[in-house]
């Protein structure tokens, strides 16, 4: 009577595959992502996978950097209505390299200041250790198990006081003033793509 189970090397490849399924069962992100942070829990939506596409996307709509500081482009606006209309425009030409061009305020931000990248070691450091003390055991705070989204906030509340002491408070009104200043400069003097005949329809009263 036939059992029905594979024998000899077509058991093995059996067992081959169903090792196969469960290793593939588990997320593409977390897989692609590698290290410790693959292992570390991450919201919804905010996967290594999809950080990286968000990325590539921004990266592949940003305009040609030399037309974007092209200084024959930058005129002063001729009314108000104009500055607007060019500002609004603007926004939406060059989102992708105002997306850069904060980012990169914010690199700098961090990087000059050895305290604040102190604060941020610290709480990444707490995240991750709260994170595997979760996995090991149900954490417990206060009679409440702590979930993969205050963990976050946990490890926000340890690190606090050394944001405080970094001063992370003035770094962020910092980084939104020369965020405001930069692009909201140039998107104000600089013209529209298509020139002054660009300018001159959408200044025609409708």
């Amino acid at each position: 009577m036939k059992s029905g189970v594979p024998k000899g090397e077509n058991c093995l490849v059996d067992m081959d595959s169903k090792a196969g399924d469960l290793f593939s069962a588990e997320p593409a992100d977390a897989a692609g992502a590698g290290g410790v942070m693959g292992k570390l829990w991450l919201p919804k939506g905010l996967s290594a996978g999809v950080a990286k596409e968000w990325f590539d996307r921004r990266r592949a709509s940003i305009r040609p950097w030399a037309g974007f500081v092209d200084h024959r482009k930058f005129t002063k606006p001729r009314n108000f209505g104009e500055l607007c209309q060019r500002v609004v425009r603007n926004l939406d030409t060059y989102n992708s390299n105002y997306t850069f061009i904060f980012l990169g305020l914010i690199l700098y931000c961090i990087i000059s200041s050895p305290m604040l990248l102190i604060a941020l070691a610290v709480f990444f450091g707490a995240f991750y250790i709260i994170h595997l003390k979760s996995q090991e055991s149900k954490l417990v705070v206060f009679g409440k198990e702590v979930t993969g989204p205050h963990q976050l906030g946990l490890a926000g509340a340890v690190s606090f006081p050394v944001f405080w002491l970094a001063g992370a408070g003035a770094a962020v009104f910092w980084i939104l003033g020369a965020t405001m200043f930069v692009i909201g400069s140039h998107a104000a003097f600089r013209e529209l793509e298509g020139g002054s005949e660009m300018e001159e329809l959408f200044m025609e009263p409708v």
